[in-house]
């Protein structure tokens, strides 16, 4: 995901309700998220679709991650050669 540009993307809600296609477009094109204010303050997000896609599996990556770690402090892992040895017996039969 791109960073987002402050000075381009960064809308009022009355502005986003006025275009609402071009900034689809510009968020499809430029892959930035578009930050939808209301009142002065940040109300909403828009993503593109493969960018929220991506967002998520890195997320789920990172939780895979974690409950490894946490695994791995607990005791729950398993060595290098059993691991390999585990992995090759289900290819060998």
């Amino acid at each position: 995901m791109s960073r987002i540009q402050l000075d381009e993307d960064i809308r009022p809600l009355s502005e986003f309700r006025a275009n609402v296609t071009s900034f689809i477009d510009k968020v499809r094109e430029t892959r930035r998220p578009l930050v939808i204010t209301q009142r002065g303050k940040s109300a909403a997000i828009l993503l593109d679709v493969s960018e929220y896609e991506a967002l998520l599996q890195k997320i789920e990556l990172l939780s895979d991650i974690q409950l490894a770690e946490k695994q791995l402090e607990e005791g729950l892992g398993i060595n290098h050669k059993d691991a390999k040895k585990k992995s090759m017996s289900r290819y060998t039969k």
